[in-house]
């Protein structure tokens, strides 16, 4: 909000209109009389009515620049985000700026927003502050437009005409009695003031100038005349097309004239001119230490000492920031540090008088030097200062917009293509698509459609098609652009290698893995002949084709691939960005291969690497933490994943904003191990979170969107929500299918995790249709020994198992092993997980004893190769204890099902998922054994546990409560547990339906009870 000018003018007339005005209205719209003008005094109303409400205890008030639409987006954001209103996020200003209107809306606070010049009626309709419900809100607008639109929804438009003639002269009255020359004001003062117009803005440019050179109204009114002479040749009547106001650009060139005088000699004008090209709102002051500014400084410099056949000596940087202090001292720019990245500002009209009285063979070097100078000051990476990286691309616009083509000479200059890589790293990538597609457009009109920088600018639109989830757009677009850049530029040009680079990341995004292979092995072969195996483009091709090796599932060819890009690295660039990706790239592909104590050892040194190298708060850094903690879920490490998830999230929320897709994927992934950590009340609010911010923030059909709703609907399954889960997964896979096509590998995940809810919602059949096809499209697609192949067959087996086919699950699961011991080997956490399933086979097939032997072998392997208390260790002890129950051999299954409880209860604690199962499966050979009274505290525990975390009617629930029945009975309390299953089987009824096989279970179970229980009456 700026503050009140010097001797600023009550004009109380016009502040009773407002107040009249804002009796009726919530909105009140300044305006004025004279025709398109600017310098009335507008802003400076509004400031005082800003002041004011402040004063009387207003809560809030917000100033917003609007002369551009985006601007106003861009401040409603901020506010938002510092109120913390309800669906505010960081990066998506849209998205802050209408939760913020929203908040508006309903707050008992009272607020006013200020919208300063604005210009486009039309395109701000939108984002017009809302009535507020409470009645505590106003509206405040300055504009120089008179549409009848700004009279409609409420809002009354007061005329605001220059001062009045006592008014003038009542403010140079003030404004030399206030700098102590009064003597100033002489007999020809009104005469100064008509000349001026009265207007507000040219007589504060006149007083700057009296006053600094002590030159009363009569010598003023001289050399303005004689001003408005020149100013004929530098604008002519009909040049003054908008009618800002020749008074203005009179009172200005007279006030930059003195200016120019003053030390540093010379120096205002160009400096005026430069800054006259920036966004008005503001920009840094840093820019005027750099080389750019001052060079230019040098060169245009004017009134020099030095004599003609010298250099000028050099303008120093302190001599560029003595120019701003001039500037700011005759009035025409503010300058003031604590603005922060918006340091500099000056009045839209003076910006504009400032450039259209520029002449015209200077206009290009001011351009090239504002420009030069936002390059150089744009920081390497936009996570270190958020703040400035938004202001320096507001800055680029408004320069872009006044310099037109001038930016595109022999090429773009790179200002513009780091302001659209901006704004990919913060996330905003509707804003990023429309800069590219501008870049592209204007390239190809100047440069021609083949051109480098055309090229790399379409390249880049491919790039924002893609991040923004557009990913067949990406795709046709690049394929254009490796075609143009392969005939214009040549096949081993590195625009071309970069282009088909891009083609080959987005063919591995749309699944068309087989194609991103062949492509990028060709880019890694042209590198290595061209530029040499240990180049360091050469070595990202090579790590980019290895993550193609790895969807592919050739883990082992992507290991031996990075292993070589990490020593490479090493030996030729030292310890760096480029070896620690290499090294994060390694680690996920020890993963897929099954090498788990690889995995956490190098992406723990690759975290303390990266912190020494990048800092604690670097991207790179918050990835590979990421990283590291969803290796520990995967090791069964849930509450160490947790702990270093929390801390990203926290990070993230933080560096880049709540809502910046980066964030969410981190929220996404904490409640993941919420969830394995057994803690489903945090994961589940938190996925929906999720989903909503990604739906809101990236559209229903981004992959990221999917990818959220399709955990969600896992995590709805897993908890027993299977009504929940199966309609949104059947959206998911339809708008996969839609989007990406039916082959894509994230469509047959979709379509794998629906069978499986299909199979837990009792309709087992469904679920075996859909994995058959499942199986058929794997092996076609991706090859019958792919590892999803595999997964998606050992997924078949299980549901064949759960519908009592074990015969037709045996040879499948026999296939998996075989499959997965040959692709990742014996010990592989997937070849193990295998080899459990199948013994389960064999033991629902009656084959118990070769069930007992496949599994005392697993339990060996998962010691050795995961450790004793790795999940798939307990779950593997788990099943052994159960086969040994069925073989009779219960005095054996007991001891290790009591260590399968003490563990999984000490890791995992006393009501995680796991540990209820692992007491209810001990309570259950507490009961063949006979020993009711110690299988049934268990029990209890299970059914309070479960009821707690799953809820009454879910199936784990009503199989515990079952349980706990069948041993009231055991134990004698037959009452008790008859009235317990009549509730268990009314439940399963109404939530299984009665024809679910559990639900039939259970009714045979209780009849025969109800039977046993009936008394027998004995005939004499």
């Amino acid at each position: 909000m700026p503050a009140l000018a010097s001797a600023f003018q009550p004009r109380t007339g016009l502040r009773e209109r407002i107040e009249q005005a804002r009796a009726g209205h919530a909105t009140v719209v300044l305006t004025q009389v004279l025709s398109g003008g600017g310098g009335v005094g507008k802003s400076q109303l509004a400031a005082a009515y800003a002041h004011h409400a402040l004063s009387e205890g207003t809560e809030l008030v917000v100033w917003v620049n609007a002369s551009e639409t985006q601007q106003v987006v861009a401040g409603y954001s901020d506010v938002a985000r510092r109120i913390q209103a309800p669906g505010a996020g960081g990066q998506d200003a849209e998205t802050d700026a209408r939760a913020f209107l929203a908040w508006l809306a309903v707050t008992s606070r009272s607020w006013l927003v200020v919208l300063d010049d604005l210009a486009d009626v039309e395109e701000i309709a939108p984002w017009w502050p809302p009535p507020s419900r409470a009645g505590h809100g106003r509206v405040l607008v300055t504009t120089r437009r008179r549409d009848a639109l700004l009279s409609g929804g409420g809002r009354a438009v007061v005329e605001v005409d220059a001062y009045t003639p006592a008014e003038s002269m009542a403010y140079l009255r003030d404004r030399f009695t206030g700098a102590q020359t009064p003597h100033l004001l002489d007999v020809q003062a009104e005469d100064v003031v008509r000349k001026l117009g009265y207007l507000p803005l040219a007589l504060a440019l006149a007083a700057a100038y009296m006053i600094n050179e002590d030159v009363p109204c009569t010598p003023y009114l001289e050399v303005l005349t004689d001003c408005e002479l020149r100013l004929e040749t530098l604008l002519p009547h009909q040049a003054d097309t908008e009618g800002y106001g020749r008074q203005i650009a009179a009172a200005l060139l007279l006030t930059l004239d003195a200016a120019q005088q003053c030390n540093p000699v010379g120096l205002a004008a160009p400096a005026l001119r430069l800054a006259s090209h920036l966004d008005p709102a503001g920009h840094p002051q840093t820019l005027w230490a750099d080389a750019a500014v001052t060079r230019y400084l040098t060169t245009h410099r004017s009134g020099s000492t030095e004599p003609a056949a010298l250099p000028p000596p050099d303008v120093t940087t302190e001599q560029a920031r003595s120019a701003l202090r001039l500037l700011h001292r005759y009035g025409l720019i503010t300058c003031d540090s604590r603005h922060g990245p918006r340091a500099v500002r000056l009045h839209a009209l003076t910006a504009r008088a400032a450039r259209e009285t520029t002449p015209t063979h200077d206009v290009p070097a001011t351009v090239r030097a504002t420009t030069d100078a936002l390059a150089a000051i744009w920081p390497e990476t936009d996570h270190t200062d958020p703040d400035l990286c938004s202001v320096l691309r507001a800055n680029t616009d408004t320069l872009a917009a006044h310099a037109g083509d001038l930016l595109w000479q022999s090429h773009g200059h790179a200002v513009l293509y780091r302001a659209g890589k901006s704004l990919l790293s913060a996330g905003l990538y509707a804003a990023a698509l429309t800069h590219w597609h501008h870049l592209a457009t204007t390239a190809g009109r100047l440069l021609g459609p083949e051109h480098s920088d055309t090229l790399t600018a379409r390249a880049n639109l491919g790039t924002a098609y893609r991040e923004a989830g557009r990913t067949p757009e990406a795709i046709t677009l690049l394929e254009q652009v490796v075609a143009d850049a392969e005939r214009g530029l040549g096949p081993e040009h590195p625009d071309t290698f970069a282009a088909r680079t891009d083609l080959g990341t987005s063919y591995r995004d749309a699944g068309r893995t087989p194609e991103a292979i062949t492509l990028l092995e060709q880019v890694v072969a042209d590198a290595e002949r061209l530029l040499g195996a240990e180049h360091l483009e050469t070595l990202a091709a090579r790590n980019n084709l290895a993550t193609s090796y790895l969807m592919a599932g050739r883990a082992e060819e992507a290991i031996t691939l990075l292993e070589q890009v990490v020593a490479d690295a090493d030996r030729v660039l030292g310890l760096g960005p480029e070896s620690i990706a290499a090294r994060a790239n390694l680690a996920t592909a020890y993963s897929e291969a099954g090498r788990t104590a690889k995995v956490i050892s190098l992406e723990e040194q690759v975290v303390a690497d990266i912190e020494r190298l990048l800092g604690p708060e670097h991207p790179d850094t918050l990835t590979a933490r990421a990283n590291l903690a969803i290796s520990y879920r995967e090791a069964g490490r849930a509450e160490e994943a947790i702990t270093l998830e929390e801390q990203v999230v926290a990070d993230r929320e933080r560096l880049l904003g709540p809502e910046h897709p980066s964030t969410l994927t981190s929220r996404n992934n904490l409640a993941l191990s919420y969830a394995q950590a057994g803690r489903t009340a945090e994961a589940i609010p938190l996925e929906e979170q999720v989903v909503a911010s990604f739906e809101r923030l990236l559209g229903a059909g981004h992959p990221s969107t999917l990818t959220a709703r399709n955990n969600l609907a896992v995590s709805y399954k897993e908890t027993g929500r299977a009504e929940e889960a199966l309609p949104l997964l059947e959206h998911v896979v339809a708008d996969i299918e839609r989007l990406l096509g039916p082959e894509h590998p994230d469509t047959l995940t979709a379509r794998a995790n629906l069978a499986a809810s299909y199979r837990q919602a009792g309709r087992g059949e469904e679920g075996i249709t859909l994995e058959e096809q499942l199986t058929t499209d794997a092996e076609r697609l991706l090859g019958p020994e792919h590892p999803n192949t595999l997964t998606i067959r050992a997924n078949l087996a299980f549901s064949y198992l759960e519908e009592g086919r074990a015969e037709e699950a045996i040879p499948m699961l026999e296939q998996v092993v075989v499959g997965r011991d040959r692709l990742l080997g014996p010990e592989h956490p997937e070849t193990l997980t295998a080899r459990n399933n199948l013994a389960n086979s064999y033991s629902n097939a009656g084959r118990t004893a070769k069930a007992i032997t496949l599994l005392e072998q697993v339990v060996a392997d998962t010691e050795r190769g995961l450790g004793p208390e790795h999940p798939y260790t307990l779950d593997a002890r788990n099943n052994l204890a159960m086969c040994y129950k069925e073989a009779g051999r219960a005095e054996e299954a007991i001891p290790l099902e009591e260590q399968v409880v003490a563990d999984r209860e000490r890791l995992l604690g006393s009501e995680h998922p796991d540990t209820l199962t692992a007491r209810a499966n001990l309570a259950i050979s507490y009961w063949q054994m006979r020993r009711a009274e110690e299988a049934i505290p268990l029990e209890e525990q299970v059914v309070a546990g479960r009821e707690r975390l799953l809820g009454r009617d879910h199936h784990d629930t009503l199989t515990a409560r079952y349980n706990l029945a069948a041993s009231y009975r055991q134990a004698g309390r037959t009452e008790e547990a008859i009235t317990l299953l009549e509730q268990v089987v009314a439940d399963a009824e109404r939530v299984l339906r009665p024809e679910h096989p559990s639900a039939v279970a259970m009714t045979d179970t209780l009849r025969s009870w109800r039977r046993a229980n009936k008394p027998r009456w004995w005939r004499w």
